[in-house]
């Protein structure tokens, strides 16, 4: 592994994976928010995303969205300016794939490689480091990459070359979105007609309904607790993502559309932040449609 490693963008994501990678080599962190750095283990601070890649020859990505990233790699002032030839970059961020053979492309011409590497399993796997990444990069860079994706995932499989790590996060979240969203409603009817939400989660759970996502939702809509780990901001914009490429993919997806739907309404309706099972709450704000309205109205 590399004598020290960056990594840049420590929110939500960032910050644990920086950790657990920090105990296996050390680690130069940087954040436009200096504070986020802060009180972290085995972390060194850069003063800039110059001198970040003037210490390291590996710097890893967390960045919210494909813009950010695309600015930060070959910006300018971005990474492509300043790391050396030989270097890699490890986009750990959820990226539109067209955008991710971009970035590619251009670093290849100063020299650069480049893989995209986005992550499944939200804060807690974050924190355990028992992420699930997509890669998609060239084998050889691939091979290279592993020790430092391994310590933070603990599935990690190469799905192609550069952009297939994207395209399989965008299904991944597909999947995910309308998941979220067939819970929260099917919950709220459940409620509706007098069931107990704790007592359906443990009626349900062990049948075909179960899942990662179940768990997650069933315990937020219960306690009515909507920290955020993702946040329906997050999902919105990976659903947008999706249907972009299915778009220039020419290829129809009704359930993600309708999903992605559901989340725009959650921000109209102030959620934004929140965790994605707090889109259940618009249900519950019109529960009292039935009784203000007889059933033949609705």
């Amino acid at each position: 592994m590399a004598d020290s490693v960056g990594f840049v963008g420590l929110g939500i994501m960032g910050r644990p994976m920086a950790v657990n990678l920090g105990k296996s080599c050390a680690v130069i962190g940087f954040d436009l928010d200096d504070s986020r750095a802060a009180g972290l283990p085995n972390i060194a601070r850069a003063g800039s995303m110059a001198d970040l890649a003037g210490r390291c020859s590996i710097v890893c990505l967390s960045l919210p969205s494909a813009q950010i990233v695309e600015g930060v790699t070959i910006g300018a002032g971005g990474l492509a300016e300043s790391l050396k030839a030989g270097s890699v970059v490890i986009d750990f961020s959820t990226n539109i794939p067209s955008v991710s053979r971009r970035i590619a492309a251009r670093l290849a011409d100063k020299g650069i490689e480049f893989a995209d590497a986005p992550v499944s399993g939200g804060e807690p796997a974050a924190r355990a480091g028992s992420l699930a990444i997509m890669v998609g990069a060239a084998q050889r860079t691939f091979e290279r990459c592993f020790p430092y994706l391994s310590a933070v995932g603990t599935s990690v499989v190469r799905v192609g070359e550069v952009g297939a790590g994207a395209v399989a996060k965008l299904v991944n979240n597909m999947i995910v979105g309308a998941a979220f969203a067939v819970i929260a409603e099917g919950f709220a009817l459940a409620e509706a007609n007098g069931v107990d939400a704790r007592l359906l989660h443990e009626a349900i759970r062990d049948g075909w309904a179960g899942s990662k996502v179940l768990e997650v939702s069933a315990k937020s809509i219960v306690e009515h607790d909507y920290t955020p780990g993702g946040t329906i901001n997050m999902l919105e914009k990976d659903l947008g993502y999706a249907r972009l490429l299915a778009t220039e993919s020419r290829i129809p997806v009704p359930m993600t559309a309708m999903a992605h739907e559901v989340l725009v309404a959650g921000q109209a309706a102030g959620h934004g932040g929140s965790s994605q099972p707090a889109i259940i709450e618009m249900w519950r704000a019109a529960k009292e449609l039935p009784s203000r309205f007889g059933r033949a109205d609705l």
